[in-house]
């Protein structure tokens, strides 16, 4: 477990009765990321590599959904990915309560889905807005280790495109 302020925070997978309390989550985030409807987040966690789940004092508190290559998914964003990168996980969205934003409850979702696919050779993607700008974002995942790796104009909406290098296997590795 870690401390966030006087609040404990655990990162655990979603569970069925965290929907209700993600959706709003979800849409209190945009234009950071796309307005869902329950049913529409429930097919994304049901197609999902993983979604990780932020708990505060046993309130859901955030998540990180992330996709796997393959997955099918009808985004503009995951298909200029998936035709240019290969064995990825690609965060499609991270949302915080607005109220607990600062306490590093993103670093901790990430460093948990770092940690799920240390070793397995899977790189990480994301996509951050540049219009309408997004500039918390571009920061908070360049700090994490993301490096810039294209862009795209939508028309609506343009994006910056962002890649980690795969997480090497944790443990005690033997020469």
């Amino acid at each position: 477990m870690l401390a966030v302020s006087s609040d404990t925070l655990t990162i655990r997978p979603f569970l069925p009765g965290d929907l209700g309390a993600l959706l709003p989550l979800n849409n209190a985030a945009v234009p950071a990321v796309n307005e869902l409807t329950a049913e529409e987040l429930l097919d994304l966690v049901n197609s999902a590599l993983v979604c990780l789940v932020a708990v505060v004092d046993d309130t859901p508190a955030g998540f990180l959904l992330c996709l796997g290559d393959g997955a099918g998914y009808d985004s503009r964003n995951y298909q200029w990915l998936s035709q240019r990168v290969s064995n990825f996980a690609y965060t499609d969205r991270i949302c915080v309560d607005e109220s607990l934003r600062g306490k590093k409850i993103g670093d901790a979702l990430y460093g948990a889905l770092f940690e799920r696919f240390a070793g397995s050779g899977r790189v990480f993607v994301c996509e951050v807005n540049e219009r309408p700008a997004n500039p918390g974002s571009i920061r908070f995942h360049s700090r994490l280790g993301f490096s810039e790796i294209g862009k795209a104009d939508h028309g609506d909406k343009a994006v910056i495109f962002f890649k980690r290098d795969a997480e090497p296997a944790s443990g005690n590795q033997s020469e």
